[in-house]
């Protein structure tokens, strides 16, 4: 039987490298575009809002539609690889605040030994701050 990872192995050190940060950058757009895409097709935009104004934030649902916006328009973005440092910044902030206002004090676990915790949100903060800093060389 042929070994499967064949292919893989006869690539140089860089090539290997190049297909594995595409990899992760293609699987973040894909996650932090369902988050924004679900938001907005099922009509998650209000009750978000409506939790941001209930934590003391003012204008919660223009809070709510920017943050699904730019998870939808930033998601592209990531795909292709374009302004990644000032996304990464802007999409870092975001769950940064996620965790602040919401995750923390659920404890570590998302499922499991907890529920809704932070560590879904760590693991893209620094999954996008990896991928900026390997590309942040590149021009948009």
């Amino acid at each position: 039987m042929p070994n499967p990872f064949s292919r893989i192995q006869q690539l140089d050190d860089q090539a290997r490298s190049r297909i594995g940060w595409l990899m992760l950058r293609l699987t973040l757009a894909v996650l932090i575009g369902a988050h924004g895409w679900a938001r907005l097709l099922v009509g998650g935009v209000r009750p978000f809002g409506a939790f941001l104004d209930d934590q003391g934030l003012m204008i919660g649902i223009w809070l709510a539609a920017a943050v699904t916006a730019i998870e939808i328009v930033g998601s592209i973005l990531l795909a292709l690889g374009r302004l990644l440092l000032p996304l990464n910044l802007v999409l870092s902030g975001i769950y940064v605040l996620g965790i602040v206002m919401v995750h923390a004090e659920a404890g570590w676990f998302v499922v499991g030994l907890g529920r809704n915790g932070s560590e879904y949100s760590v693991l893209l903060i620094v999954s996008l701050w990896a991928l900026a800093l390997q590309q942040g060389r590149r021009r948009p």
